[in-house]
């Protein structure tokens, strides 16, 4: 049972709007943020929630949502689910390319967890920050996302150890997942069932592998569990099918 208000950054398509409507189905109140209102009110009006738009590299954009939640008293949980998968090869790749996919999956991350980390401790809340199978497996093409997801991993149990033990902090690394954000490989019919095929559990993710996690780790059924790191990838990241 979801209790309480859920402050969900990036909570439109994908990875961000699933676990909003677990936590709505599970009665929790959720604040869905988007750059684009509009898309934020449809999804809010959906799960009887409350939009609001935020650029994620806007200090002052995130105050006005923290403040917001605040109305809608006791915060429990902070979902940080913005991102991006820029790929490019090494003699492509640029100095600004690195620093985008900082800035938006790192710097965006912190600067939530800041703004919200007093009406999260208050409310004895958690945290839950995406990061992604690319940290830690290695992929062609993918040096800028790659870095700025092992980063991911290293705030979250950074900011786990500081604000302990009143919030909680934990990440998540999905495999590929089917959303729009991936739709260049999982449109594809034969590349989807190629790098399906890798998995031990042989198919893509779906937005509710991830959600379903997200959920638990926001809840109270979690609430001896932060600084880790779980992987939602089908086995991908320490499996490997057939004999060696």
């Amino acid at each position: 049972m979801a209790i309480g208000t859920y402050l969900i950054f990036g909570g439109v398509g994908g990875i961000g709007e699933a676990p909003a409507r677990r936590l709505a189905f599970s009665g929790g109140r959720c604040v869905i943020t988007s750059r684009s209102f509009d898309r934020a009110a449809e999804v809010a009006a959906q799960i009887n929630g409350v939009p609001a738009e935020v650029d994620v590299l806007s200090e002052v954009n995130i105050a006005a949502a923290v403040t917001m939640v605040q109305t809608f008293p006791p915060l429990a949980g902070l979902a940080y689910c913005v991102g991006s998968v820029p790929l490019a090869s090494l003699d492509r790749l640029t100095a600004d390319d690195m620093m985008a996919a900082f800035r938006l999956n790192v710097i965006g991350a912190m600067l939530a967890v800041r703004a919200a980390a007093p009406v999260l401790e208050a409310a004895h809340g958690s945290v839950v920050l995406f990061s992604s199978i690319t940290a830690r497996t290695g992929f062609a093409q993918h040096a800028a996302i790659s870095s700025a997801k092992a980063a991911i991993e290293g705030l979250a149990t950074s900011l786990a150890a500081e604000l302990a033990p009143d919030i909680r902090v934990n990440a998540i690394t999905p495999s590929l997942t089917d959303t729009p954000i991936a739709s260049a490989f999982a449109a594809n019919p034969r590349l989807a069932a190629s790098i399906a095929a890798l998995r031990p559990i042989p198919r893509l993710g779906r937005l509710d592998d991830a959600a379903s996690i997200a959920a638990f780790l926001l809840s109270p059924d979690a609430g001896w569990i932060t600084g880790q790191t779980v992987a939602v990838d089908g086995g991908r990241s320490t499996l490997r099918v057939g004999r060696s």
